[in-house]
Formats: structure tokens, C-alpha cells, sequence
């Protein structure tokens, strides 16, 4: 099947500590159902110093299940993804607007 949300996508948090936040996902694991995105489900993870890296305490994006996110349309609000053919090619599409991703 293919993927309704992307590397890049513009999201909204539906569930969870961080509702309502919105963020760009930065990376998809499609084998786990969840995807990181920044700004979103940070936690704190602690470094040695490296000869080029400061240790310390250092804010990480964690994954999030991909259930609990939905892509932003062009309005700003959360919508679901559907697909369609254009010509002769696939394409995803927001189901608020109707416009294609």
C-alpha cells in the first residue's frame, strides 16, 4: 500500500502529550507504523563528549505512531489522505480541499 504520509509532510499531533502540535517529519519507519517528527515527542537523552560534540543533556525527537498524526491541508487543519489517479499517474490528495499533495 502506499504511504499517506511522507518524509517532509507538514503534521498535526491528534493524540497524546504533545496534541496540537505541529511539526515537518523528518523520518518514516514504515515497518514500526511510526515516523519522527521535529519538535514533537522530545526526550532527553545523555552524551559523552565526543573530540567534536559537547556532552551533556541533549533534547532528541522520539518516534510516534503514525496513527496519531494527520497531515496539515492548506487551510492549517487536520485532514485525512486519500488517493486518485491523474492521468496516468497516483496521486495523494488532501479530503478537506479536494487539492493534491
Amino acid at each position: 500500500m502506499a504511504a499517506k504520509l511522507k518524509k517532509g509532510d507538514r503534521v498535526v499531533v491528534l493524540a497524546g502529550k504533545d496534541k496540537g502540535k505541529q511539526g515537518e517529519i523528518t523520518a518514516v519507519m514504515p515497518k514500526d507504523n511510526k515516523a519522527v517528527v521535529e519538535g514533537v515527542n522530545i526526550a532527553i537523552r545523555h552524551a559523552k563528549q565526543t573530540p567534536t560534540q559537547q556532552g551533556g543533556r541533549l533534547p532528541k525527537a522520539m518516534p510516534i505512531d503514525l496513527s496519531n498524526l494527520a497531515l496539515v491541508d492548506a487551510n492549517g487543519k487536520a485532514t485525512r489522505v486519500g488517493f486518485r489517479f491523474e492521468g496516468d499517474k497516483k496521486v495523494r490528495y488532501a479530503k478537506t480541499t479536494g487539492d493534491v499533495i
